[in-house]
């Protein structure tokens, strides 16, 4: 059986600037409407996707328990690396 590719997933993400101009995601609302709330943004760095392509800033997150990067893309999208 072979395994599931890792592929982008756009996903709805409600955020916040600060003062300084920092963008701070909230929380994640997946296809289905669950709304999952980010416990922790441990980092947040340039980077690209390695698993599902594309590039822009690397939010490292804790949700539920669980490590993410969730991603902001230069065309103002976010999106999550999911296997499926």
């Amino acid at each position: 059986m072979e395994a599931a590719l890792p592929r982008k997933t756009y996903v709805d993400v409600s955020a916040r600037f600060t003062p300084d101009g920092r963008l701070i995601p909230l929380w994640i609302t997946w296809e289905d409407g669950r709304r999952y709330f980010i416990d922790r943004v441990l980092r947040t760095e340039r980077a690209a996707s390695r698993k599902g392509g594309g590039i822009g800033i690397r939010y490292t997150c804790m949700v539920c328990g669980n490590r993410i990067h969730l991603f902001y893309e230069e065309n103002y999208r976010w999106f999550v690396e999911r296997r499926g």
